[in-house]
């Protein structure tokens, strides 16, 4: 299993992303920080809630394999420096959670409306009964 979290500034707010990579494929799990984070606080957010965050849905992907090369490996790690955003498979399975989410709290919110109706018409009849009850 390979992790990979990268930090990066998202008007207003730093953002962290943490890519999951495992058995092909990849999870991704989207942080929002208020300022930015220092290298401490981002080591403490790991060591303290990893075991709590929310991963989405594993969606199916390729694992790059690195060179041995140190040569490349400086190359890929410059180039990493200087790409400031996430991956597009991260983007995938962070657009995938969202829509899961959404559907999830729109049935949660469906199901409550439907239950404070079935309240408020419980307690509608059971006034129109106290009001007959004398006759």
């Amino acid at each position: 299993m390979e992790t990979v979290f990268t930090v990066f500034f998202e008007e207003p707010f730093w953002i962290g992303v943490i890519e999951e990579y495992a058995n092909g494929k990849l999870s991704v799990c989207r942080i929002t920080f208020g300022a930015e984070p220092t290298d401490a606080e981002i080591y403490e957010f790991i060591i303290r809630y990893y075991n709590h965050l929310k991963f989405s849905k594993p969606i199916k992907s390729r694992v790059r394999k690195t060179a041995d090369n140190p040569k490349r490996r400086q190359r890929e790690i410059r180039k990493q420096m200087k790409n400031t955003g996430i991956g597009t498979k991260s983007q995938q399975a962070l657009k995938l959670q969202y829509e899961e989410n959404k559907i999830e709290r729109k049935q949660m919110n469906k199901e409550q409306r439907e239950a404070e109706k079935v309240r408020r018409f419980a307690l509608k009849q059971q006034k129109k009964k106290e009001k007959h009850k004398g006759h």
